[in-house]
């Protein structure tokens, strides 16, 4: 498939795409989704993949003009919208085998604010904010929103975000734990280049499993989870990268990881 509005690039074990409408904030179409959808199914040698937008925007989430919507008109079901694109969108993205980075270069609204925490750790520009403008036009926080939101800074705080719609600038989501930091605008490239390096030079299997070990966790006890501890220590205790790990500490050297 040929990209008309995605940029997609992978090199080093690091996929970057980019998100490239932005004359319209990198707002989705079914163009978009479809393109991005391709370029998450050639990710076979990547380590880490970086997740930003192009121009002043991450991303405004859905393109309402590319939905024939109007007051008296005919319907449009937006489950099916959600059911076929932004929830594969959203399971993929917590899902991939490695660390996903959001790079939130400027607003990230509605849908698009939450493609944002589906990333597992995102770095924002200061100018960024995030906002969840669902309630302006009556909708819910899809793409994850209700879920996500309140396990990140609480039902107090989700709800204020939900219901009212505020921005919330990049440096408060950071201090209430809706991200992982914020930085100057001129850093953003540095911190997220800095990372993605570091996790495609990572022990990956480790990775992939401390974000599944984590993003799961919700739905076990501690019984349960401390199983899953002792099966993915004994798993990952037999990996190539383990073995590694411990020689170079112990020869006090830089360890040389496969991902294997």
């Amino acid at each position: 498939m040929s990209y008309e509005t995605i940029e997609f690039a992978q090199e080093g074990g690091v996929a970057r795409l980019t998100l490239n409408r932005p004359d319209r904030l990198n707002s989705f179409t079914v163009r978009m989704h479809e393109e991005v959808a391709d370029a998450l199914g050639k990710l076979s040698d990547a380590r880490c993949l970086v997740l930003t937008g192009a121009g002043r925007g991450f991303c405004a989430g859905q393109d309402l003009g590319d939905r024939a919507v109007a007051p008296g008109g005919t319907a449009v079901d937006l489950g099916d919208s959600v059911e076929r694109y932004w929830n594969p969108l959203v399971t993929r993205l917590t899902t991939l085998p490695f660390p996903v980075i959001g790079r939130i270069n400027g607003v990230a609204a509605g849908a698009g604010a939450n493609i944002a925490l589906a990333c597992d750790i995102v770095v924002a520009a200061k100018a960024a904010k995030f906002i969840q403008s669902f309630a302006a036009i009556g909708l819910i926080p899809d793409s994850g929103g209700t879920w996500a939101l309140p396990r990140l800074v609480g039902q107090a705080r989700a709800l204020g975000l939900a219901l009212t719609g505020e921005p919330l600038p990049a440096e408060t989501a950071a201090e209430w734990g809706l991200i992982w930091k914020a930085v100057e605008d001129d850093a953003l490239d540095a911190e997220v280049d800095a990372l993605a390096a570091r996790f495609a030079a990572g022990p990956t299997r480790g990775l992939a499993a401390i974000k599944r070990m984590i993003r799961e966790s919700w739905s076990q006890t501690l019984p349960q989870e401390l199983e899953r501890q002792r099966d993915a220590m004994r798993e990952l205790g037999f990996s190539d990268d383990y073995r590694e790990g411990v020689a170079a500490f112990m020869k006090k050297r830089k360890p040389i990881f496969t991902g294997k």
